[in-house]
């Protein structure tokens, strides 16, 4: 692809050690950054068994799903890209706080960076702490000034690698080519199904939501998750979690 229609970080950009999909791992990581431990990474067994997601706590406040990088998906992001300019928006005002990816291999630690840092999830992230203090410096930045000052915060990319280096399974190295992605779902603060993923323009309104529907909802799923799924053409290498907890 030519360097217009390809949105990863190139080769000799810092790059982070891809991060497994485990819950546990997750929390823990998340937990390292400040947020509090109200909050868990849970994992989704079915999007559409009501037994198997009556497993998770709810609200459900945000869905990240891991999945390989089809031609078909590329095919997809190009064309609904090419349609908009790149994002540019700054402030509270914003219904959604987004970054743009400049870090190899950091496509987990965005996803979980976007699920904590919008919804109500951000009235959950400690006062003081390193992901308070990042949060409250990006969102007045642009979005690529908001990527160099993740950059710039050694104690996020120290969390980082401490958690991926002790997944279930061999991490490879931060400059490898990996193929799986993540993308994240989330509530913003104007009730609608916002996608967050570092990889694109920047963050996209999938549809409005009622008050009382969570990323687990019926409808939160139909508009987001599993029409990102039907469009694959059924492929099943994929999984999710939802970040969720008490919010009292």
């Amino acid at each position: 692809m030519s360097a217009n229609t390809n949105p990863d970080p190139e080769q000799g950009a810092l790059a982070f050690i891809p991060l497994e999909a485990n819950p546990e791992l997750m929390t823990n990581l998340i937990h390292k950054l400040g947020v509090s431990s109200a909050l868990a990474i849970h994992d989704v067994y079915s999007l559409t068994d009501p037994d198997m997601l009556s497993f998770i706590p709810r609200p459900a406040l945000a869905l990240l799903l891991v999945f390989p990088v089809s031609a078909i998906y590329e095919s997809h992001r190009m064309a609904e890209d090419n349609t908009v300019d790149e994002y540019t928006g700054t402030g509270e005002q914003q219904p959604v706080i987004w970054w743009k990816q400049t870090i190899r291999n950091a496509c987990g630690m965005m996803g979980l960076l976007h699920a904590v840092s919008n919804g109500p999830a951000r009235n959950l992230i400690e006062k003081g702490t390193v992901l308070d203090e990042l949060v409250k410096k990006s969102i007045p930045l642009s979005p690529r000034e908001r990527s160099s000052l993740l950059e710039k915060t050694p104690k996020i990319a120290a969390a980082h690698k401490e958690a991926a280096s002790v997944g279930d399974t061999a991490a490879p190295d931060a400059q490898d080519d990996v193929d799986l992605h993540y993308v994240c779902f989330v509530k913003g603060s104007d009730g609608a199904l916002w996608e967050l993923d570092g990889r694109r323009k920047g963050p996209i309104k999938r549809g409005e939501l009622e008050e009382s529907e969570d990323m687990l909802s019926e409808r939160a799923l139909s508009l987001g998750i599993l029409k990102f799924l039907e469009r694959e053409g059924g492929d099943l290498r994929f999984s999710a979690v939802a970040l969720a907890g008490s919010l009292d």
